[in-house]
Order: structure tokens, then C-alpha cells, then sequence
């Protein structure tokens, strides 16, 4: 940060001046939040000791602040946000970072504790901590669950895709995407922690703030635009807000849902094995957006509540990548493509649980066992030049299914098209077609019985075509896609693996009942009120919550 400032036009505030080399591409370009300690400048950024909690427990609250004193607002999110608790005039400190805080945590003082009363509403809480100096002020969102008291417990049961969330935190530089000034060829962090704020974004976002996935096709002739990209630079978000967390993605579904009048309790992955009797008290488990990291333990927990006779509704994409929790939870473990390198667990007895592809052979439990359908047969849609002129929803094979009863739909019928529904990440199938009907091939080890009820085309295939002031998002992504699809990365097989699909399946397993529209971006429907996409939802609930 320069501090070379300027008094910009009258009235304004000052502007700050930062050179950029010649070339600069923003979209290539990681900023990031982290503390200054900078006595001039104010800032406030806090954290608790846990995710979750129930009525009656107490919260830690860390924080690091240039203000003297701070104030802490408490809102149970949702339609109509709650205001919970204000905690005033709270003393403040700054605190640095120490060295690898990114994976064994900030370590700052406890700035304050609250008992949550035991009254209180479950739900998900919004901390906000408020620091002011004379004309100065600054805010920083943090959240966590409230969970149901037993026997209080509402019908639909929505596990918030937190795995996904600290993967993509990228506050103070680190993630399991990026990191900085890291040693042994690391290019992302594979341990991080969750004793550290949430990036700017991931908790609170403006209204109309822009989604990963473009709200129209690219025209002709141009580059594609990252609007997300463009927002989050000129307003200090987290270039990843859009790739995961509460705001964009959970809440809009919660949101939805109270204004439906339908009740739903939510809670994080960590408490689905936390708390082994939690998923048997609902009727349906939902999950929306990007969910794509889950530990061995999540999974096993789902699939017993299906055999069991649970439904499941999953409004979500990219469900891939096998992490661990460590440290009581405090931990997230992900090695990815380096896993079988530097995992602990290679080579031995526990390989299966090797931090990386679910589609691993050494881990050999492929998606769509679980949920009908796999990312690597995705991926991308409508971001970037991936699938950049598509029509951004699914095309109807199955219009008679009961998920689209009262949408008087016909074969070939798209739904979500408006919203851009289908991005931008989204999980399919290697399939055949039938007189006009996609099944899943042979190579797919799905589950017996499955409809593939709605599709759309997707790509890892980003392709320069030398315009100027053209970037690209994420290139050729082939080999990378071949060697997980094919084990081997041949010309046959990065030629296949540049094609990909969304679907949207429903299929029986054990005594349960699944529905899956494999895209990120079905909340986006749900969001701008799309026919379609609230009458499926609420088709979907309806029927999970009756049987």
C-alpha cells in the first residue's frame, strides 16, 4: 500500500496512489486483506474460537484493532436479520501476525466473550465488529452457527458448504489457491486454519453485487468480462467472494426459503459428524452452491441418512475434492495435486483418505456414488471463455418428471436461462443418447435407476484468440481434466476432456429419495425470482418434506 495521497477533487477523500507495473492484469493479480499495525490507520478484524455453537454456550471473540475501543453487533441473518446482541465499548489491540498464522492460526487475544442466551433463535449469526476515529470508520463481518435446540428441530435441514468456504478464504494471502513467499514449490497453502477472519465478502455482500458467472452472453468479436473481478477490485472485496461463502450463496437460499415460508435450520459440514443424530432429525438435507470439499466422514454421514430413508435436495456444483480436519476441526487439510508427494497418508493403510480427488483411484469413491453425478465430467459455464455464448440454463429431456409439474414444459424446453442458472461450475456425466434420451455410460458408476432429467454444454477449454485486452481466466485446463477422468493425458484423451456437461438427475438410494441440479449458480434463479427455479425448488421441498 503507497502512501503516496493526493486530494483528489474538492469535497472528496483523498485518493491513494499505487504504481502499477506496465502489463498489469488484475484478473491475474492476487490483494488481499491483512492487518498494517499502522497507528495512523484504522482497522479491525476479528474471529472466534468455533464455527458453531448452541443456546447457552459461550463465544470467544479474537481480535486485532487500531481502535482504542470497538463495539460488536450480533444479527441472526435472514430475511428479516435479527439483531441479537451490541456489545459496546470493548477495549481494543493490535496484534501481528506470527509466523505460518495462515495454517496454525492468528493466536490474538480474546477481546471479549458472550453467552449466547439460551432463548436464542438458531440460525446463522452475522458478528460485525465497528471501529471509529474521528471521520474514520471501519467494519468487518464475521459469522457462525447457531444450532436448534433438540425437539425444536424445523423440517429442512441446509448444511452451509463451509469446507468450501475456508478453502477460498484467502484472508492475510493464503488459501488452498494461493500463498505467498511459501517455500518447497508450494503455490497455494494446503493447511489452513479457521482462527483467522473471513475475507471481505464472504459474510456481507451489497445488493447487486456481481455473481462468478456473467449475466449475459459475450458478444461477438469481444473478451469476456470478469464483473466480479472488476467489483471486488475498486471495492476492496476478496477477489474470491464470488467463489464461495455465506453471502453469496447460502444466504440467498435462506433468504428464499423464510420468504416461502418454509422452515429451514442450517448448520456447517463439521456438524454432520460432529453430531451423529443430527441429519436423522429433518425430513431433507439441502446443500446449494459451490460445494466441492468434503472430508470421508461427511460423505459416510449423507450416505447412512440416505440408506435410512432421508431425501436429499442439492441446488450445487463442483462436489470433488476429498480434504481433512484436523486439530479438533480448526484445521483444514487439502494436498490436491501434490498429495501423493507430500500426504502423510500415501502409501499407507489410510491412503483412501489421501487429501486430494475423490476421483483418485488410490481414494476410488467417485462422485456420482454418492450424488449422481460427477465435476470432472463438468465444469465451467458461462465465466470466462468457458462456454462465453451459451444459454445459461438446462435444456429438458424429462419435462414430465414431477420436478417440473405446473411448468407445462415440452422436450427441449430451457429453464433458468434468464437467471443464468447454469454455471459456473457445474457436475455431469459421461453419457450416451438414446432415441433422444441422454443415460449415463458404462464408464459412470452412478446409482441404479438414475433419470438424467435436464442438461447444458460445458468446457475446460479456454481458448486465446489474440484480441486486444483479451485475459484469460483459467487456459487449456484439459490435461489436468484428462488425467482425472482417464488417469493418462494423451492428445485422445485432452481432446475429450475439454467437453463437459451440467445435468440435473433424480434417483433412488436405499430408502431415499435425491434430487440434483449440479450448478453453483441455481440460486441466482432464486435470487431474481425465475419461474422456473422457485416452482422446481419448491416442487423438490414440498415432495421431500411429505414423504
Amino acid at each position: 500500500m503507497s502512501d503516496d495521497v493526493s486530494a483528489g477533487f474538492p469535497g472528496q477523500e483523498p485518493f491513494e496512489f499505487v504504481p502499477r507495473r506496465q502489463g498489469f492484469n488484475g484478473v491475474k493479480t492476487l490483494y488481499y486483506e491483512t492487518v498494517f499495525q499502522d497507528p495512523a490507520h484504522l482497522e479491525v478484524f476479528t474471529y472466534t474460537d468455533r464455527m458453531s455453537y448452541r443456546p447457552g454456550d459461550v463465544v470467544r471473540f479474537h481480535t486485532s484493532t487500531t481502535a482504542e475501543r470497538f463495539d460488536i453487533n450480533i444479527v441472526r441473518d435472514g430475511v428479516r436479520p435479527q439483531t441479537i446482541a451490541h456489545l459496546e465499548n470493548i477495549g481494543g489491540e493490535s496484534a501481528g501476525l506470527r509466523d505460518r498464522f495462515y495454517e496454525r492460526g492468528c493466536d490474538w487475544p480474546q477481546s471479549h466473550a458472550w453467552k449466547i442466551p439460551d432463548d436464542a433463535p438458531a440460525g446463522f449469526y452475522i458478528a460485525t465488529s465497528h471501529a471509529s476515529r474521528n471521520e474514520q470508520r471501519q467494519e468487518q463481518e464475521h459469522g457462525f452457527f447457531v444450532l436448534p435446540r433438540k425437539g425444536q428441530q424445523k423440517p429442512i435441514l441446509m448444511v452451509a458448504a463451509t469446507g468450501t468456504w475456508r478453502a477460498y478464504n484467502d484472508w492475510g494471502g493464503y488459501s488452498h489457491y494461493v500463498g505467498h513467499k511459501l517455500t518447497d514449490g508450494w503455490r497455494f497453502a494446503p493447511r489452513v486454519t479457521l482462527h483467522r477472519p473471513w475475507a471481505r465478502g464472504f459474510i456481507w455482500l451489497p445488493p447487486g453485487a456481481p455473481r462468478k458467472a456473467a449475466i449475459q452472453p459475450t458478444p461477438m468479436g469481444s473478451p469476456p468480462r470478469y464483473l466480479q473481478d472488476e467489483f471486488a477490485c475498486s471495492r476492496g472485496f476478496s477477489k474470491f467472494y464470488a467463489s464461495a461463502g455465506w453471502a453469496s450463496y447460502e444466504r440467498p437460499f435462506l433468504c428464499w426459503t423464510e420468504a416461502q415460508g418454509l422452515g429451514v435450520d442450517i448448520v456447517s459440514q463439521a456438524d454432520m459428524i460432529a453430531d451423529p443424530d443430527l441429519l436423522a432429525a429433518y425430513k431433507c438435507v439441502v446443500f446449494v452452491g459451490h460445494d466441492e470439499y468434503w472430508t470421508w466422514e461427511m460423505r459416510e454421514a449423507i450416505e447412512q441418512y440416505m440408506e435410512n430413508g432421508g431425501s436429499v435436495a442439492r441446488f450445487a456444483g463442483n462436489f470433488g475434492v476429498q480434504i481433512r480436519l484436523e486439530d479438533n476441526g480448526i484445521t483444514q487439510v487439502c494436498y490436491q495435486e501434490r498429495a501423493l508427494e507430500k500426504d502423510p497418508l500415501a502409501g499407507t493403510k489410510g491412503e483412501r483418505r489421501l487429501a486430494t480427488d475423490f476421483s483418485d483411484r488410490r481414494v476410488g469413491w467417485p462422485g456420482e456414488q454418492t450424488f449422481g453425478l460427477n465435476t470432472h465430467y463438468g465444469l465451467f459455464a458461462g465465466v470466462g471463455g468457458m462456454v462465453a455464448r451459451g444459454v445459461g440454463g438446462f435444456t429438458v429431456y424429462a419435462p414430465n418428471h414431477w420436478a417440473f409439474e405446473g411448468l407445462d414444459l415440452g422436450y427441449g424446453d430451457v429453464i433458468g436461462a434468464e437467471a443464468r442458472i447454469f454455471g459456473y461450475e457445474v457436475d455431469g456425466l459421461d453419457y450416451e443418447m438414446i432415441d433422444g434420451i441422454p443415460r449415463p455410460s458404462a464408464r459412470m458408476q452412478t446409482p441404479e435407476g438414475l433419470e438424467i432429467l435436464a442438461m447444458g454444454l460445458a468446457s475446460n477449454l479456454e481458448v486465446a484468440h489474440g484480441r486486444k485486452g483479451e485475459s484469460l481466466y483459467w487456459g487449456d485446463q484439459t490435461t489436468a481434466f484428462a488425467l482425472k477422468r482417464y488417469g493418462v493425458a494423451t492428445e485422445a484423451t485432452r481432446g475429450a476432456a475439454a467437453r463437459g456437461c451440467g445435468m440435473i438427475v433424480a434417483f433412488q438410494k436405499g430408502r431415499g429419495s435425491v434430487f440434483h441440479a449440479g450448478t453453483c449458480e441455481w440460486v441466482a434463479g432464486l435470487q431474481q425470482g425465475d419461474l422456473a427455479t422457485c416452482r422446481v425448488t419448491r416442487n423438490v421441498l414440498e415432495r421431500f418434506t411429505r414423504l
